[in-house]
Order: structure tokens, then C-alpha cells, then sequence
């Protein structure tokens, strides 16, 4: 790289948002709301066959307030909306949402008027997880897809 290119403006705050991001996206630290059959896959997840350690996601957390990153698996009832998002908003910025399987992500079978059809209407989500249930493989590649949208952030975007 020559020094034609380089520019002082910017050139600090872009090296520390770098080391941030890598930082952040290397210890994810989830908080599971799983209420369904997927929770289980989700556990197996965090098991030594799958290990989720392995992208710094290990760290699970029972404390929305410790949390920055959360996984809705299951179906959503009515009753438990409300429930789900008190956490999301207990959350610290910055956060990130996985709606893992096909309940939490369009209410799969579960077409009826107790059920939540998407918990996108309620909560924002970052990354979808089609399956039922998916395999822990793709709660793997959902994490790492959130890793990249982690190393993507700007520091002053939650301001």
C-alpha cells in the first residue's frame, strides 16, 4: 500500500472501530428464549460435538442485561410476547436478534389466534434460521452471520 492513499482524517477512529467490532464479534454473549422444540436443538448446539464455544458464543446468559445477543426458538404465544419483549428491551446496545426455526420466524404449523405468526412484528431480527427444527449447523452459520454483521457496525450507529 502506498502513501498516496493513506489519510490521516479517520484513519484512528476506523483502527479502533475494527478492534471493537472483532472484539464484540468474538464474544457474543446470547441470551436463549427457547420455549419449543428447538431450545433443544439449541442446547445441543452448545454441546462438545457442535461446540458454539469454538465462535465465542459459549457464554450464556439468563440476564438480558448481560446480553447482547438473543435467540427466540420455539413458537410464540400471546401470552408470551409480552414476556419476550421486555427482555429485548432490557437489552444493552448494541444487540442482534436470531429467530431460529419456522414458529419463531412465521409461526410454522402453528396457524392460530394465540400464536404469534413472526417475531418480527415485534422484535427486530437480524438473521432467520428456516427448519423444524433447524439443525445445530445452522444456529452455528446463523452466528457466524452475525459476526459479520458485528464487524460491520459503526461506532456511532447506536448513539
Amino acid at each position: 500500500m502506498g502513501l498516496e492513499n493513506w489519510s490521516p482524517e479517520g484513519a484512528l477512529t476506523t483502527r479502533v472501530e475494527e478492534l471493537l467490532n472483532w472484539g464484540r464479534a468474538n464474544s457474543l454473549w446470547p441470551m436463549p428464549f427457547g420455549v419449543a422444540c428447538c431450545a433443544i436443538e439449541m442446547m445441543g448446539t452448545l454441546s462438545s460435538r457442535y461446540d458454539l464455544s469454538r465462535f465465542g458464543a459459549e457464554a450464556i446468559r439468563f440476564s438480558p442485561r448481560q446480553s447482547d445477543l438473543m435467540i427466540v426458538s420455539g413458537r410464540i404465544s400471546l401470552k408470551m410476547l409480552p414476556v419476550l419483549q421486555k427482555i429485548w428491551e432490557q437489552m444493552p446496545e448494541p444487540k442482534w436478534c436470531i429467530s431460529m426455526g419456522a414458529c419463531a420466524s412465521c409461526g410454522g404449523i402453528f396457524d392460530t389466534y394465540a400464536m404469534i405468526q413472526g417475531i418480527d412484528r415485534f422484535v427486530p431480527v437480524d438473521v432467520y434460521i428456516p427448519g423444524c427444527p433447524p439443525r445445530p449447523e445452522s444456529l452455528i452459520d446463523a452466528v457466524i452471520k452475525i459476526q459479520e454483521l458485528v464487524k460491520l457496525e459503526r461506532l456511532d450507529s447506536h448513539a
